[in-house]
């Protein structure tokens, strides 16, 4: 079979709408663009009848019909890749993705992805939502951030993942290591991140009635204070909302930046580090440009199985040997 099929039900709420927009806000992994796309080779029905126009609106109750094309394996080279496998069904795989490793193709990068490696390890059960660059791809972490990654294997999976994402009903945690202390031991970071218009690479933290709404909860596990006027901190993170760079833009913005971002770190954030602690840092994480933050752990409602399932990684080695440096260091 070279399709999957998604259907969606059209109740009165949504009528009026343009087909492309709706269904766009349906589905969160399926962009607008592709939506059209599917559109004009004729991927999409309402109520048994094909859809030739994006600006279709819809006038009555039915069902939509999305025929998703398998992702086109061709197109992608699969790589024999030491993939770090916490659990894997005929549904899904959850990977402890390594650091300076990217989720999905880009410009300037097709052959070294996680993706080609997943094709490598799955063959051809993955899903095709997200297009043939993004086979499998629910969600995504940082290319310099290390931990816990789903993957599906099928269209359903895929789609039901992805309206636990959207719902925020997946409990996701992160830990990093920053310079300086947060006011609070615990609390919530809860500011805007909109893209920046100098700089389309990085977010930035906006007003109220910008960007996207961003929710970041925190804990701190461990205070390190290494001279009276400098401290590193040791943060448990959780995630109420998925925004881009999301931890690295609120805890830089709170003057708290995370070890080794080189793209969020603040003007002063290496200035009076001891030599030793300095030699470390910049060896482990400003070197490769990994910044100190880990998916450590994830749970969410299986699709198909009908359960609750938690996953957590192990502290990565580079985390603990730089926790115990700072242990060492305190005075």
């Amino acid at each position: 079979m070279n399709e999957d099929y998604i259907t969606i039900s059209v109740t009165i709420n949504d009528l009026n709408q343009r087909i492309d927009v709706f269904l766009s806000k349906k589905i969160e992994q399926i962009s607008r663009n592709r939506i059209i796309k599917l559109i004009k080779e004729n991927k999409i029905l309402f109520n048994k009848k094909l859809i030739d126009s994006q600006s279709f609106i819809i006038k009555s109750i039915g069902l939509i019909e999305i025929n998703i094309p398998k992702p086109k394996e061709y197109f992608l080279k699969p790589l024999k890749m030491k993939l770090d496998v916490l659990y894997e069904d005929e549904n899904l795989i959850l990977i402890n993705k390594e650091a300076g490793i990217v989720v999905h193709p880009g410009a300037g990068n097709y052959e070294n992805t996680l993706v080609n490696g997943l094709l490598h390890h799955c063959k051809s059960s993955l899903s095709g939502i997200g297009g043939v660059l993004r086979p499998g791809i629910v969600h995504r972490i940082d290319k310099m951030t290390s931990g816990i990654l789903i993957a599906a294997k099928d269209d359903f999976t895929h789609f039901e993942l992805s309206k636990q994402f959207k719902n925020r009903t997946i409990d996701r945690k992160y830990i990093c290591i920053t310079m300086n202390s947060l006011a609070k031991n615990e609390g919530e970071i809860n500011e805007n991140i909109k893209r920046s218009k100098i700089n389309r690479k990085k977010m930035i933290v906006c007003k109220s009635n910008e960007g996207k709404k961003a929710i970041t909860t925190y804990s701190l596990l461990k205070k390190f204070a290494i001279t009276k006027d400098l401290n590193f901190n040791f943060y448990e993170c959780k995630l109420k909302t998925g925004r881009t760079h999301q931890i690295r833009v609120h805890f830089s913005y709170m003057k708290t930046p995370i070890l080794g971002d080189s793209t969020y770190k603040r003007s002063k954030s290496f200035k009076n580090i001891p030599e030793k602690i300095e030699t470390i840092i910049k060896s482990h994480f400003i070197t490769p440009k990994r910044q100190a933050l880990h998916a450590k752990s994830i749970g969410f409602f299986h699709p198909v199985k009908r359960e609750e399932m938690n996953f957590e990684s192990e502290l990565p080695l580079d985390f603990k040997y730089l926790l115990d440096c700072l242990e060492k260091q305190r005075y």
